[in-house]
Parts: C-alpha cells; structure tokens; sequence
C-alpha cells in the first residue's frame, strides 16, 4: 500500500473528533465513519453532528457529510460517511485506521485489510483487536501508547470535572428521544427540568452549564448517557475540544509515527 496520509477513523463522537482535529492540523487526511442516529453527547465538538446537519465546524476544521461513494480524504477538512461497519474500507486507501467506537469491550472486526489499527481506551489488546491502544482513562497516563497488553478497564464511573463525577450526567429516564427546554451553554440549576423523554422529565442534578446534549432525533434507551452538566460553568468553552480529547490526539499522533504512517503535505 503506498503511502497517502489518509486516516480512516470509525467514529465521530466527542474523543474520535479531538483525534481528527490534531491529525488535520498536523497533515493528515481524515475520514470519519459513523451510525445512522449518533448518540454523542458533546455535539458542539464532535463531527458526527454532520450526520445530522450535513455540515458541522470544530474548533476551525470544518466536516461535511459526504456519500459512500464520494470519500476522496480531502485536505484540510473532514469528511464524514455513515458506514457503522466501515463496509467500504475494502475499497479505500486508508493507511491506518483508528477505531474509536469506545465500545469498552472486544471490538466487532472491521475489515481493515492490511492497515495497521490504533484502538482507544479498553477493550483491546495489543496483536488480537489493535497494534496499538490509546490509553483514555485520566488517572492511568491519559495519552499513553500502549504497545502490549490492554488499556486500563472501564470502571463505570464519569471522571472527576469540577469536583464533581455521576451528578454532572444526565441519563434517560425512558426509552424515546430528547425534547429538550434548554440549549448546550445554557446556564442552569439543579433541579430544574431540562427536556423530556418519552413524557419523563429530564432533571438536572447539580448547578452548572449544559455543556452536552444528545439530538432531539438520537434514539435513546433507558439509562442512556444524553446529557453533561458542567459545574464550571463559564469558565468553560462547550465549542472548544476538551483536554481528554486533545491529549488522546496527541496519543495518535504518536503511534501514527510509531507507525512510520506519516502526512503527505508536512
């Protein structure tokens, strides 16, 4: 396989974008692959959004929803497909691809062929699901690259943000989608109701900024993460790529050179 640049990257969700913004900025050609009704919550910087809007911005990189069979790994911008089981990877020039479907547990296959994967956070292991694993767990060397055995495990428990872990979640009371009262950057207060899900109020358990919400078209199930306040409140950017994501980017990044997958136009 010659040497392209082109990065396939299955997944738009908050952490797989933080991925392609670095990758972008650093030369790299990127495709993001994902379902039909993504459930991200962090919309303002996750290019799944595209699936939605046809055309979503984060931080300065632009992404457009694009056919199947339009993928030219453009330069400078991100193209985004719905393809949940990267079916048209047989037929691309992707010379690595990152699986960022955040699963947490031993990835389905994609048909990869002969490029070289990175995973992200558990799930995989070194030589059976991934070459290399990105470490995402923020007390266990977030950004790390992990060259054998697995990531640390999923303890189920949102990490610490302002002082704060499971009260800054919002989860769906029922199964149905989101209709929501307020808007992410929305200053609000604990207690308040910010939507409903099938007739169920959505109740926000601390004071803070909305920072995240999922698509009122998102198919939700009971439990389902749909939503993130931040007790910070403006003292964050929503728009702005988090650190997580940026030290994971950054994680890629160097197991892309590990890799010797380098960009064409750097």
């Amino acid at each position: 396989m010659s040497q392209t640049g082109n990065i396939w990257i299955q997944g738009a969700g908050e952490l797989a974008s933080g991925v392609a913004v670095r990758l972008v900025r650093s030369g790299y050609r990127v495709v993001l692959a994902e379902t039909a009704r993504p459930l991200a919550v962090r919309r303002l910087v996750s290019f799944s959004e595209a699936v939605y809007a046809g055309r979503t911005m984060v931080e300065d990189i632009p992404g457009d929803l694009v056919e199947t069979s339009a993928v030219t790994f453009a330069a400078g911008r991100i193209e985004v497909v719905v393809d949940p089981g990267g079916s048209i990877l047989r037929d691309v020039e992707a010379d690595a691809v990152v699986d960022a479907r955040m699963t947490k547990k031993p990835p389905k296959p994609l048909p990869v062929g002969t490029a070289p994967v990175i995973g992200l956070g558990p799930g995989f292991t070194c030589g059976r699901d991934a070459d290399l694993i990105i470490e995402t767990h923020r007390e266990a060397r977030l950004g790390a690259v992990i060259t054998t055995g697995t990531a640390a495990p999923d303890t189920g428990v949102a990490g610490l943000v302002g002082g704060q872990t499971g009260l800054r979640v919002l989860r769906a009371p029922a199964a149905g989608c989101l209709a929501p009262l307020f808007e992410i950057g929305d200053l609000v207060q604990e207690g308040m109701v910010l939507g409903h899900i099938g007739g169920i109020p959505l109740v926000s358990g601390l004071t803070g900024m909305i920072r995240g919400l999922v698509h009122p078209k998102a198919e939700l199930s009971p439990g389902a993460k749909v939503g993130d306040v931040d007790p910070r409140g403006r003292a964050i950017d929503p728009s702005q790529v988090s650190d997580k994501a940026m030290a994971v980017g950054g994680g890629v990044l160097e197991a892309l050179l590990r890799l010797n997958v380098l960009p064409v136009n750097r």
